[in-house]
């Protein structure tokens, strides 16, 4: 099994079958610098429930380059990482930039399945 809800007890045998569900909707994304990988996506489920998944578990989705610098405080940082309910794309080169580039993977493939 992929997830549960703890609320409702629904529950995903895959990712896919997850991202797919129309009553899954992604809302945010929480950093966690140290280990990018350990920063949660926010997911709210139907009931009312919010879900929060690691991006290790999406990692895979992304096949484009991650750069090696973080730019967090630069003058090239939007600061989107900043703000969990900010879900665009970072424009900036910096390490972070792959993890939004996989929110738009995520609700690209929504879009698909709607």
């Amino acid at each position: 099994m992929f997830k549960k809800c703890p609320k409702c007890n629904s529950h995903w045998k895959n990712r896919n079958q997850f991202i797919n569900d129309k009553r899954i909707e992604i809302i945010g994304y929480q950093a966690h610098f140290e280990h990018l990988e350990a920063g949660l996506f926010l997911f709210n489920h139907y009931c009312g429930t919010t879900l929060a998944l690691e991006v290790d578990l999406f990692k895979d989705l992304y096949n484009g380059e991650i750069f090696q610098k973080n730019k967090r405080g630069s003058n090239e940082c939007p600061k989107y990482c900043l703000n969990r309910s900010e879900l665009r794309p970072c424009p900036a080169k910096c390490e972070c930039a792959f993890v939004r580039e996989i929110i738009q993977l995520i609700k690209a493939k929504k879009n698909k399945s709607s």
